[in-house]
């Protein structure tokens, strides 16, 4: 992946459009990205990283939201945030342009809306010249760059955006924290799945053999129950080794033991069924015998019985007789009846209808009732009118009391309109005052508001300089004691330089050997060459003090250096702050505060102060409309109120005549109503009876003549010997069930057996019962015996079967459940094979460790001076589980230690060396995409002049594998050592970007 060109519009700390490129920078393979803090030096790589993958790195995304926070707070209104990326990633040149969701003015109205977030992804197409689109979609060009990068958001800001601090941390963590990270870099989640599925399918395996081997104990507990004591079943477990042969074993004992029981129950129920048939043929013989005995005693009671009731029998017969003859009246007597009834209620509803008539009627005849009946309904039809001038009336009123409640209504909409509109004049300067204030309010707290920003910033800027004050007087100590200890060395060293070049002689005479030439005068005879004498400095001595003088002119120079840097730094926060102590400015933002935040209270109450205003006009409005419309109402309710009251006159005339004396016209009519019906009520009873009492009349001749002819004196004797119904079929029944029963006893007492049997000794039924009964009991015995038998029978074979399937069927699946609790047993570091307790994805992990382990001590052993070496361990730490230790090899100790141990500026190249090694990894693992352009952010700070040159020539090894490296940091001397630079130049409307040296 090589970048080309950065466009950034509205988008973090920069208001306006700002522009990189890449290219260029990337020429020199080198180049620094610096400014001061603040200014927005991460939000160029935060800009990538939302071109690529529409999301901020790490924690920046969680208050960014759905994206609206992106855009910068410095950019005109109108402006919208917009990130666009030209690169090319695996051969391809693209071009992505990303716009984050915002809140912008409506185009009409007052208030914001929310525009949704819009991105386009183009590809230049080199055949043609021209730019093409492939999408517009948000999330499918995140996963288009995700899937051409082979990695994901983390693993791109772990590798390409190389953040320091997270690989310091990772340098000091724990295995599970390293885990962690690497597992989200090398997406092992794999290897947990397969951890976790061994496990689940370890549990699945053996929850089905422990349900089979619940079933098979089940069985064989159903089969201990069907067999008796005929089976002796240990006791055992579901899951215990010998419960299979245990189960089958004892099944097969058993059933042995019931085809010998089944065998012993046939024969005994074959010895009952003999004896059962003996005693039933027995039982039958003897039952007949008292069955025919019993009919012969039973016949001759019979026959007795009927020779006592024989008189009773010849009475019924002639009460028969005289009901045959009565039946030739019965017509003539139900006539007689009905036509006395009908008779007698006739008569009687008669006189309950002249007894509610007057008593001018009572002595009048069917037809002069029926005359005054017709009088009164003629005059009851003349009523009509009269009612429905009645119900005007009623309407008339009601209307009247209508119109009376709404005067009183209106009287009162009146008073309570007057009332409030008197006080409308106040009411609406004092809401008036509360929008004025609140507005005076808004107003001060936006002018508040400009000001606090100023204020936040040189209340920092004086906090920066008080404390810069301090740490000057501290390097200003350290730069006059390193001056002082830097001349004290020199001129120690320059002491003991001049001390030996006084003794040189003796130091070169003691050299001298004769015969061989002096290096001095050439001669070879040395008659008195000179003696060293005390105190004589050598040259390691004059060179050690060399040295010293050399370390403390050093030493002096870096605190000379860190002086300069506090003394700028401290220049920079005084402009800013200028002389105002910190705590007057502090008590000045604190007041600017409280007065801000009073304003801001009093202005939040605008918006309901405008709302009450517009409500008390709303209510004025309608008030006055209230006052008018009731004004109306009233006139209208005068014309109305006459026109009522000349029509409730004349219809009180009309009803005064016709009511006459009765109360109402209802009243009077009614009274006629009752008297019509009471009068028509009257003469049909009295026509009833007289036709009820002509027909009695004839019923009675013709019930004499018929009692005459049927041979009685009278009609009361031919009623007496009249039967109803049920009588003459309860005596016809009676005499012939005699009929009948007096047959059937001749003709038993006629029968040869029956007599014959009456001749022998009585039968003794009880005995014999008692034998068959006996024989049927031991019978139904042997039976259920045999039936039980053969049951046990048939219950253990198909047990046993079920049982011998049940084993069959566990067989391999015991086998798989060993092979899987093996498997997941050491997957899951718990096997005693697994000797160092390593879960399957921690030992993927721990090579993938060994692997940056072993690319970044390539580099930190170049940025060490081969000092150190990064070696992986994988020591048990904790629990007993092997962790992903990470060591340091210390080539002057020759001994391992933690990492942890390391300063800070060898915890920096040693996390930079980690990071760029496991970029190598990362990348190799991605498929082998390349990565042509890296960021490092921040950490050279605490590096030595000799550690940050051989950093800066390890980043420029990377140069050979065509990469360029940007280095973000705000070290001073970084801007003297890299030439191409990318500086953030912050101020008040916005950051701002330039490049130099390119």
């Amino acid at each position: 992946m090589r970048l080309h060109r950065l466009d950034i519009t509205a988008f973090g700390p920069f208001g306006g459009s700002q522009s990189v490129d890449f290219d260029a920078l990337s020429a020199a393979g080198l180049f620094l990205l610096h400014g001061p803090t603040g200014a927005g030096k991460t939000s160029v790589l935060d800009a990538v990283c939302y071109a690529l993958y529409g999301t901020v790195p790490g924690a920046r995304q969680s208050g960014s939201g759905k994206g609206m926070n992106l855009r910068s707070d410095h950019a005109e209104p109108g402006t919208r945030a917009e990130i666009r990326l030209d690169l090319t990633v695996a051969g391809r040149r693209l071009e992505v342009t990303r716009q984050p969701a915002w809140e912008r003015p409506k185009l009409r109205g007052k208030g914001t809306t929310v525009d949704k977030a819009q991105t386009w992804l183009r590809e230049y197409d080199s055949t043609t010249g021209t730019w093409k689109d492939l999408s517009r979609s948000h999330d499918e060009v995140g996963r288009e760059f995700e899937q051409l990068l082979g990695m994901s958001r983390e693993q791109f800001c772990q590798v390409v955006l190389l953040p320091q601090g997270d690989f310091a941390r990772f340098l000091r963590a724990d295995a599970e924290a390293r885990g962690r990270l690497l597992g989200r870099l090398f997406d092992t989640q794999r290897f947990a799945d397969v951890e976790k599925r061994l496990a689940d399918r370890r549990r699945a395996t053996e929850a089905r053999v422990r349900e089979g081997d619940a079933a098979l104990l089940a069985d064989a507990h159903r089969m201990q129950q069907e067999s008796g004591d005929a089976m002796e079943l240990p006791e055992l477990a579901p899951g215990d080794p010998g419960l299979a042969e245990a189960v089958l074993g004892a099944a097969a004992v058993a059933r042995a033991t019931a085809r010998e029981r089944l065998t012993i129950a046939h024969l005994r129920l074959g010895a009952a069924e003999s004896a059962h048939t003996e005693a039933r043929r027995a039982l039958d013989a003897v039952r007949e015998l008292a069955r025919l005995q019993s009919r012969f005693a039973e016949a001759r009671q019979r026959a007795e019985r009927l020779q006592q009731h024989s008189g009773a029998h010849r009475e019924a017969q002639e009460r028969m007789e005289r009901s045959r003859k009565a039946e030739a009246v019965a017509p003539a007597l139900e006539l007689r009846e009905v036509a006395e009834e009908e008779h007698r209620r006739a008569a009687a509803a008669e006189a309950r209808a002249r007894g509610t008539l007057p008593d001018s009627h009572a002595d009048a005849g069917a037809s002069g009732l029926a005359a005054a009946a017709r009088r009164a309904a003629e005059e009851l039809g003349g009523l009509d009118a009269a009612r429905r001038a009645e119900q005007k009336l009623v309407q008339l009123a009601e209307e009247r009391d209508g119109l009376d409640r709404q005067e009183r209504a209106d009287e009162e909409v009146l008073r309570e309109a007057e009332a409030w509109l008197d006080g409308w004049d106040g009411a609406r300067a004092a809401l008036q005052a509360r929008v004025d204030s609140a507005q005076e309010a808004a107003t001060r707290a936006e002018q508040l508001a400009v000001r606090r920003e100023p204020m936040g910033k040189r209340l920092t800027a004086a906090r920066t300089r008080d404390a810069l004050a301090a740490d000057l007087e501290d390097a200003q100590r350290r730069a006059r004691a390193c001056e002082q200890q830097a001349l004290a060395a020199r001129a120690h060293w320059l002491d003991l330089k001049e001390q030996r070049l006084t003794g040189i002689a003796a130091e070169l005479a003691a050299h001298l050997t004769d015969g061989e030439p002096c290096t001095v005068c050439g001669a070879t005879e040395h008659p008195a060459p000179a003696r060293k004498i005390a105190g004589h400095v050598d040259r390691e001595t004059e060179e050690r003090a060399h040295r010293t003088s050399q370390e403390a002119d050093r030493r002096h120079a870096e605190a000379e250096r860190r002086l300069g840097v506090v003394r700028e730094a401290l220049a920079a926060a005084t402009a800013e702050a200028g002389d105002t102590p910190t705590a007057q400015l502090e008590a000045q933002a604190e007041e600017l505060d409280q007065e801000y935040a009073r304003a801001r209270r009093e202005a939040s109450a605008l918006h309901a102060a405008h709302e009450e205003l517009r409500r008390a006009e709303r209510e004025r409005e309608q008030r006055l409309a209230d006052r008018q419309q009731a004004a109306v109402r009233a006139a209208s309710r005068l014309t109305r109120r006459d026109t009522l009251e000349r029509e409730q006159a004349q219809l009180e005339a009309e009803l005064t005549q016709a009511r006459g004396t009765a109360g109402s016209v209802a009243a009077r009519a009614a009274q006629l109503e009752r008297r019509v019906a009471l009068l028509t009520d009257a003469a049909d009873a009295a026509r009833t009876a007289e036709d009820t009492a002509q027909r009695l009349k004839d019923a009675d001749a013709r019930l004499a003549d018929a009692a005459y002819r049927a041979g009685f004196d009278t009609p009361q004797a031919a009623a007496a010997a009249l039967l109803d119904p049920a009588a003459h079929r309860e005596l016809q029944h009676r005499l012939d069930a005699w009929q009948s029963e007096e047959a059937a006893v001749r003709t038993v007492l006629a029968e040869g057996d029956t007599a014959a049997a009456a001749q022998q000794p009585p039968a003794d039924l009880a005995t014999a019962e008692r034998t068959a009964a006996e024989a049927e009991r031991r019978l139904r015995a042997a039976a259920s015996a045999r039936d039980a038998a053969a049951r046990c029978c048939t219950e253990l074979d198909r047990l046993s079967a079920r049982a011998t399937a049940a084993v069959r069927r566990l067989a391999p699946l015991r086998e798989e459940y060993d092979r899987v609790a093996r498997l997941a047993a050491l997957t899951a570091g718990t096997s005693a094979d697994n000797e160092r307790k390593m879960r399957l994805e921690s030992y993927v992990l721990a090579a993938r460790l060994e692997q940056v382990a072993a690319a970044a001590t390539a580099r930190l052993q170049r940025m060490s001076s081969g000092r150190y070496t990064l070696v992986h361990s994988d020591d048990r730490s904790g629990r007993g589980r092997s962790g992903l230790g990470l060591h340091v090899v210390d080539a002057w100790t020759g001994r391992e230690r933690d990492t942890a141990t390391l300063s800070g500026g060898e915890t920096f190249f040693a996390s930079l060396a980690l990071a760029l090694g496991l970029a190598d990894v990362v990348t190799d693992e991605a498929g082998g995409v390349r990565l042509d352009t890296l960021f490092i952010d921040e950490g050279f700070g605490s590096l030595d002049d000799q550690t940050l040159d051989e950093v800066l020539d390890v980043l420029d090894s990377l140069r050979e594998r065509d990469r360029s490296v940007g280095i973000v940091s705000h070290v001073p001397d970084l801007r003297r050592r890299i030439h191409a630079q990318l500086e953030v130049v912050k101020g008040r409307t916005g950051s701002v970007l330039r490049q130099r040296g390119v």
